[in-house]
This record gives structure tokens, sequence and C-alpha cells, in this order.
């Protein structure tokens, strides 16, 4: 009994490792699963520190799935996008780290990392793990590991703000965009994107969406005012995702959708919208 209340003590910080580092619930759930196998099969006398212990076997399995992963992502259907998921389910929020790794916009940034760069910044960053700890889950020496963090955090510095707004003011601005959007006023949406803005649509190949980042004001008012133009949205809701406020839609009944904005400097810079079904599976309404 004592082996079962251990895991399910730490089940839900390891699914929270496990989504950052695979950007998807599922296959975050299938590595603690294989996880929990694994420590079923464990001698627990020989393990000193049970969070520890599972924190190197669910980072490892999950390695070797971002690898595989990375593979399958590229012959996707269209533009990427991580599996929302509802903040709730994202696992312990406790410190701003854990919430800024888990923001929808930092998960997308990450899929620029290698495995091994993302497995460091996130236990790291996320984690707070020594750095001598990281370097045994990941294979490789210190030195090697301080370079890792070093090399993944300077490839997100650019694409991330600092000061991310609190999730009132969030709320707000995506009330605005989805009042200016539906209600056409397409002076009052330039005046909420970024001049570098862009529009990511995940259809995965199961629904119609941009095949492509639509990036630039110019080309996102288009595509926005198109969108409206051409389907109708029947109901919309807020619900807290990914630890912001997003916005869910259906459309034309037959249809949903998810929108997540990322906000810098008080203006939109990205614009996620989730429309492939079974990357929806974890959002759930009310």
């Amino acid at each position: 009994m004592r082996a079962v209340e251990d895991f399910e003590e730490h089940r839900p910080m390891l699914l929270g490792l496990a989504y950052r580092l695979l950007g998807s619930m599922w296959d975050a759930e299938d590595v603690v699963q294989e996880a929990w196998l694994r420590w079923q099969g464990t001698d627990r006398g020989e393990v000193r520190e049970p969070r520890a212990f599972l924190v190197t076997v669910v980072s490892r399995l999950a390695l070797d799935q971002l690898r595989s992963a990375r593979v399958k992502r590229e012959a996707y259907t269209g533009p990427w996008l991580p599996e929302p998921v509802m903040t709730s389910e994202a696992g312990p929020l406790d410190t701003a780290e854990l919430r800024d790794t888990v923001s929808y916009a930092t998960l997308h940034l990450m899929e620029r990392l290698s495995p091994p760069e993302r497995a460091v910044f996130v236990l790291r960053e996320a984690f707070e793990l020594p750095y001598d700890e990281i370097a045994e889950i990941v294979g490789s020496s210190v030195a090697s590991a301080r370079q890792l963090h070093h090399r993944a955090s300077g490839r997100l510095a650019e694409g991330r703000d600092r000061f991310r707004p609190s999730s009132e003011d969030h709320a707000k601005l995506l009330v605005k965009f989805m009042e200016a959007a539906t209600g056409g006023d397409l002076a009052a949406l330039t005046e909420l994107l970024h001049e570098d803005v862009i529009a990511y649509n995940d259809g995965g190949g199961k629904v119609r969406a941009a095949l492509r980042p639509i990036v630039g004001r110019r080309k996102v008012l288009g595509l926005v005012d198109g969108l409206m133009t051409r389907y109708q949205f029947t109901e919309a809701r807020i619900i807290d995702v990914n630890g912001t406020p997003a916005v869910w839609t259906r459309v034309e009944d037959d249809g949903q959708q998810l929108v997540l904005l990322d906000i810098q400097d008080g203006l939109i810079r990205g614009i996620y919208a989730m429309l492939n079904p079974d990357k929806l599976e974890h959002v759930r309404l009310g």
C-alpha cells in the first residue's frame, strides 16, 4: 500500500512534468502509466527518495517519446500545436516558473528545442533541480547540462515576455478581441494586434484550417475577417486553460475550437486556434 501512496502523492507533479516535456496530455498519461508499472517492479528498499526516482523515470521515458514524436510532428498536416489542457489538470502551479512553463505560448516555443534542451530547461526552470541531478537524468556531464540550459534559455528568450499580464488583464484583452472579431470591427481589432502578430491554426487534417502560420497584422486581419464572414459562431465561453483565460467557441453547431492568445507589451503577439477535435479532449466545459 505504501508504494501506491507514494506514487499517487506524486502523480499530479509527474503528469505536469511529462506534459511540459511532451506538449500532449495523452502522451503524458501514457508515460506516467509506464512509470507506475516500473515503480511496481522496483525494489523500493533501494530507493532513498521516491520523488527523485520517479522524476528520473518519467523524464527519461518522456525524452524517448519526444525523440520519436518529433518525426511525426514534422509530417503533421499544418502547424503542430500543443494539446491544451484545463488549468486544473496541469499539475501543481505553486510558483511563477511552474505557471510560465505550462503556458501555451511557452509550450509552443519549446518545440524549437532539441529533446535534451527541453528536458534540461523544464527540469531546471520549473522543478528547480540541481545540475548534477539533471545531468544524471539526461545522461550528460554537469558542464553539458549547464550549456544545454543556457542554449535553451537563449533560444526561448526572444519569444517570451518576462512580464506576463494578470489573468484579469488577459481576460479583458481576450474579450475585446472576440468582440471586435465577431462584430467585424477591424479598426478596434487593429489596435489590439502587434505589428508582427502570428496566427496558428491546428486542424490536424481533421477539419479545414490554414496550413501555414499567418504572419503580420494585415494578413491576420484578413484571416479573421474572412473567417467571421464565412462561418457562424453560435456559442462562446471563457475557460481557464494552461494557466490563462481562453475562449471556447462552437462553429455552426458541428464543430468547436479553442482560441488562446500570447500577449506581449499589452498587445496580441500570437493567436493559437485549436480546431483538431482529438486535441480538445482535455478541454472540458463546466
